[in-house]
């Protein structure tokens, strides 16, 4: 078999590994909405799997309880736990194996995707076909693959469920230490639970993804209204695109808001002779896309403009299937934002992902509009990607296929602002339930008791599963706290 076998350890030390690193007493938050600060009692940062089952087994029989965290994207209180042990994976980043027959790479679960393309590209720099990812999470690169297994993320796929469908099995490290390989044939009620299980019934150490074959594709541009968009997304897919989304405009004094935006697909380039050059891809600067940022909050028309002719001028322009869904995020924009305004509370965006039936989709962003507007609600950015079903997953929140929406909103940091977003984040829930819908689970702890119930009817069958896998709650979270208490939060 034609396999590659790779393992960058850190050096032994008289056959041993060195101790994992530790932090203590320190307070962390993640990186995007700023909302989620969290003294943990100790940070441990393992960088073998060996030092990985002697932390579990450590918290194991002294009784403490631990989080895990990657990249720190994560929004919902999911990675932290308060005086908590936080095992922060992003030092368990290397290659295991990749077999290329197969097209099955197997990666330690703090790897992030840029490292995982990069090696993908430089192994195969020399061979006619090659292999690589067929999604990733968007908006942002620095996630962990065992995070985005943990949250089973999606990307812009046409045709695609979330991530599962492309992971073949994976290694989890079990609450007293001991490892379990998890795949559809083999623990297959574990491997159901673990993936999109907010890393509550174990630590996921290591990830065998099934590639696809890299390919270049070309992109199609054109501004339609939201009324179009689904079903101009569901066509061009049977045409052969494989990527696509909507961008909506967001300016809540236009009648574009929500209304108007910009559709882009991706097709495989069937014609002889058209090979993608870098070199000619018209692309936007960090700078570019910082001055986008401070204009979507100072004056959203106008960045929708620049988006949208910056799109428009890209039409039929070439992109590889793997690095095309790599995205510039800016670490600490709204810093910089915060002091070109002058402001005294510094602020962030919010996220929430909210899921309605396709036909729906035009009523929905028309109500969703005015709920908006009505809430004085400040949109930064938006868009909407098909979704199919997830049959596979326990806490499926793909259980049909979906339209998502995707919205960012600002909010200041202050307890008022705070106490605002949250309302307007739960009616949202709302309206999407009323039309048959639901919500992303951990973006926030916004939700209501009778909201979470009603999208994960599931939940209490979950936690009593969590029972059994993990009886003493060795994984645990702010996150899963609120959702086991969470009729006495509203």
């Amino acid at each position: 078999m034609n396999s590659t076998r790779s393992r960058r350890a850190v050096t032994p030390v008289c056959g041993f590994d060195q101790p994992s690193t530790t932090t203590t007493n320190t307070i962390v938050n993640d990186h995007h909405s700023l909302l989620n600060p969290t003294r943990v009692a100790s940070i441990k940062s393992p960088d073998s799997l060996r030092q990985l089952t002697a932390i579990v087994r450590d918290a194991h029989a002294t009784g403490q309880q631990v989080s895990i965290a990657g990249g720190r994207h994560a929004m919902g209180g999911q990675q932290f736990l308060s005086n908590g042990i936080l095992i922060d994976m992003t030092l368990f980043n290397k290659i295991v194996a990749f077999d290329r027959n197969r097209g099955l790479l197997e990666v330690e679960a703090g790897m992030m995707w840029p490292a995982l393309i990069n090696y993908l590209r430089e192994t195969q720099r020399h061979s006619t076909c090659q292999w690589t990812i067929a999604q990733k999470q968007t908006g942002c690169d620095l996630l962990t693959i065992g995070g985005a297994l943990a949250a089973n993320v999606h990307g812009r796929g046409l045709g695609k469920a979330p991530l599962v469908c492309d992971v073949e099995e994976f290694k989890i490290v079990m609450h007293d230490g001991k490892i379990k390989r998890c795949s559809r044939q083999r623990n297959a009620e574990l491997f159901s639970l673990a993936i999109g299980g907010y890393g509550l019934f174990g630590i996921i150490a290591s990830v065998t993804l099934r590639l696809v074959q890299r390919v270049t594709l070309r992109r199609s541009v054109q501004v339609c209204r939201t009324s179009q968009a689904a079903e101009l997304l569901e066509s061009q897919q049977r045409c052969g695109a494989t990527y696509g989304d909507f961008q909506f405009a967001i300016d809540s004094a236009s009648a574009d808001f929500l209304q108007v935006g910009i559709l882009s697909t991706y097709s495989p380039v069937g014609a002889q002779g058209e090979q993608y050059r870098e070199s000619e891809r018209k692309l936007l600067s960090e700078d570019q896309w910082q001055e986008l940022l401070f204009l979507a909050h100072t004056d959203k028309s106008r960045a929708f403009e620049i988006y949208r002719d910056h799109y428009l001028a890209t039409d039929r322009q070439l992109y590889l299937s793997d690095t095309f869904q790599l995205a510039t995020y800016i670490n600490g924009y709204h810093k910089m934002i915060d002091d070109r305004l002058g402001e005294n509370c510094a602020g962030s965006e919010a996220i929430t992902e909210l899921y309605v039936p396709r036909h729906r989709l035009d009523e929905f962003m028309k109500r969703a509009a005015s709920l908006l507007r009505a809430e004085a609600a400040s949109v930064i950015y938006g868009t909407v990607r098909l979704i199919e079903q997830d049959k596979e997953t326990f806490l499926a929140w793909a259980n049909q296929p979906w339209a998502c929406i995707i919205f960012n909103l600002h909010v200041d940091h202050n307890n008022g602002q705070i106490q605002a977003i949250s309302g307007t984040f739960r009616k949202l829930f709302q309206l999407a339930i009323e039309f048959g819908g639901k919500y992303y689970l951990t973006y926030n702890k916004y939700a209501a008791a009778n909201q979470l119930q009603a999208c994960y009817p599931q939940i209490s069958q979950f936690i009593e599963l969590k029972h059994q896998y993990d009886p003493t709650f060795r994984f645990n979270s702010d996150w899963f706290n609120y959702v086991r208490n969470s009729r006495n939060y509203f």
